[in-house]
């Protein structure tokens, strides 16, 4: 809040008055202009008032708004392994939570020392979903990228028949255009 300016409008002459206050609301709103001079804006007391509970009601909701939610206890840490990072690259981590999450994952360098050196990470995770169910993960990442396999992933449709075999004779049948574009 330190950089917000809140202007407010009052009608209370014995409040004292700063450069970025508001005056009393029988001479209107006190604004410095940009060139420096001192400006009175006419306002009537009912908008004044009305203004004022404006902006001390959108105050209290922003401050309501930005109130950290009530802490949840922590969620314990049940088991928890790490091995490496090795001099050979490998390592290997696992963990399970208090709340039923369990991840695990294994890495190592595949092809070392060659051209197509990469790093390899297997690995699986599971967690209770909101209805309770299980949710499991496993997955491979490597030059390939990332290889998620689960039963909560979606699966594409099946191609249907008329259009494999369309796109088969297609490509055992390539126009003179996609010949000439082949290099």
């Amino acid at each position: 809040m330190s950089h917000v300016h809140l202007l407010l409008v009052t009608w209370w002459p014995s409040l004292p008055r700063k450069r970025w206050c508001i005056g009393d609301a029988s001479r209107g709103i006190y604004t410095p202009s940009a060139a420096g001079l001192d400006k009175h804006l006419p306002i009537s007391d009912y908008c004044c008032s009305m203004y004022t509970s404006l902006v001390a009601i959108i105050t209290l909701a922003a401050y309501a708004a930005a109130a950290p939610a009530p802490a949840d206890e922590p969620i314990p840490i049940v088991s928890q392994s790490q091995e490496g990072p090795n001099p050979d690259g490998s390592y290997k981590w696992s963990y399970e939570s208090g709340n039923g999450i369990k991840a695990e994952e294994q890495g190592q360098v595949k092809n070392a020392g060659s051209e197509n050196e990469a790093m390899e990470a297997q690995g699986a995770f599971s967690y209770p979903s909101d209805d309770g169910q299980q949710i499991s993960l496993t997955y491979t990442a490597d030059e390939n990228g990332f290889q998620p396999v689960g039963a909560h992933l979606p699966v594409p449709p099946e191609v249907p028949a008329l259009i494999q075999k369309a796109l088969e004779w297609i490509a055992a049948h390539p126009s003179k255009e996609d010949e000439n574009n082949r290099v």
